[in-house]
């Protein structure tokens, strides 16, 4: 066994052992394993956290953005992205229970990790029974950098076919704070009149920004 492959041996064990004792760097340098098999990948995860910032910025950063980094190859840069799928994926499926949803700390539980990791805006639907049973969650769009529309069409015919009482919007603002704009307030008011003449009531509307969130309905922007 080599000096690479005694190292690596020794930072698995410590990581089954202590996962959460890992700093970042060393979850890198450890996730690097995989797809750099015979090199010392140290350097490389120091390297990859000072060009990204963090953890977060490695797993956003677009594999072109990955690839100009010395080391990094194609395999590495689909495992990361592979991984950053699979942390949002494992988070929906996660909130994808039966659950009842009453407030906007149930709406946000519920609709946050449809925006793990967005780099482009989204908007997503909450839809709910009458006795406020989740219905499901719908993906309505994604758009570049501030230019999510609202589409009416899209929201009602998600929430027909779901035959909801109610729902919840939600979008994310890519940078800046989790405040609503004049056009969310007035798109917000919008649409609730729409849906309350096809008997649906617009709940809430929620704006994302990284781990930060606003509800409406809450901070007195919109009241149902």
């Amino acid at each position: 066994m080599g000096t690479h492959d005694g190292h690596r041996q020794r930072m698995k064990t410590e990581f089954l052992a202590r996962p959460d004792s890992f700093p970042d760097h060393k979850v890198l340098e450890l996730l690097l394993f995989y797809a750099n098999p015979r090199s010392d990948t140290n350097p490389l995860a120091h390297e990859l956290m000072e060009r990204f910032g963090s953890l977060a910025g490695v797993l956003d950063a677009t594999p072109e953005e990955l690839q100009k980094v010395k080391g990094v190859g194609e395999h590495a840069a689909v495992l990361f992205k592979v991984v950053k799928e699979l942390a949002g994926r494992y988070l929906t499926v996660r909130t994808q229970v039966d659950d009842i949803a009453r407030n906007s700390r149930d709406y946000c539980a519920l609709l946050r990790p449809y925006f793990f990791g967005a780099r482009n805006e989204r908007l997503c639907l909450l839809c709910l029974d009458g006795k406020h049973k989740v219905l499901g969650v719908r993906r309505l769009g994604e758009g570049n950098v501030n230019a999510v529309a609202i589409t009416t069409r899209l929201i009602a015919e998600a929430a027909l076919s779901l035959n909801a009482a109610g729902v919840v919007l939600a979008h994310n603002h890519v940078s800046g704070l989790a405040l609503p704009s004049p056009e969310d307030l007035a798109s917000t008011n919008s649409l609730a009149a729409i849906l309350s003449a096809m008997s649906i009531t617009l709940v809430d509307h929620l704006i994302f920004v990284d781990d930060d969130m606003v509800s409406l309905r809450d901070s007195g922007y919109y009241q149902p």
